[in-house]
């Protein structure tokens, strides 16, 4: 015997298409103005913002991946892009023989200082600053909330 869906409440309904919506047409105006900015892409920002906040500004290519939620094999074609531009260079790991560092170059440090305040700027206008700071408290709490739940019982992310 099957047990009955439970179904959204139209609150919950409200809710949900809200948080969609919000997700879509956020990611959407950032991935545009973050283009039309810096020519970079989101996953390129992505891999520079989290190369440039690291000590020495490189990382393991499998932790990077592990900390960005992609594929090692995902990661990798990606970075081979990355490196044809010169913004990231591979290296073998010296502790290591079987992995590999990636760390930015100095192009990629310039490209990722240069971006990063339009960057910041479009996430303000149209995200932060729509905010009440208790309502930036109670995102960042429920946000924390579902991914500490997803890491808890989700499938290996």
């Amino acid at each position: 015997m099957t047990e009955e869906p439970r179904w959204l409440t139209d609150r919950e309904q409200r809710a949900w298409q809200a948080y969609r919506r919000m997700f879509l047409l956020l990611n959407a105006q950032l991935a545009r103005d973050l283009s039309r900015d810096s020519g970079l892409s989101e996953p390129d920002y992505d891999v520079l913002s989290s190369l440039s906040s690291t000590p020495g500004h490189q990382r393991r290519v499998s932790d990077l991946a592990a900390h960005m939620l992609w594929s090692r094999s995902r990661l990798s074609h990606h970075l081979g892009r990355m490196e044809q531009r010169g913004l990231v260079a591979r290296e073998e790991c010296a502790t290591d023989g079987r992995g590999a560092v990636v760390a930015l170059t100095e192009k990629g440090l310039r490209t990722i200082e240069a971006a990063a305040s339009a960057h910041v700027a479009s996430v303000r206008r149209h995200f932060v600053d729509l905010l009440a700071p208790e309502d930036l408290d109670a995102f960042a709490a429920l946000g924390e909330r579902v991914v500490d739940h997803i890491r808890r019982t989700g499938d290996g992310v």
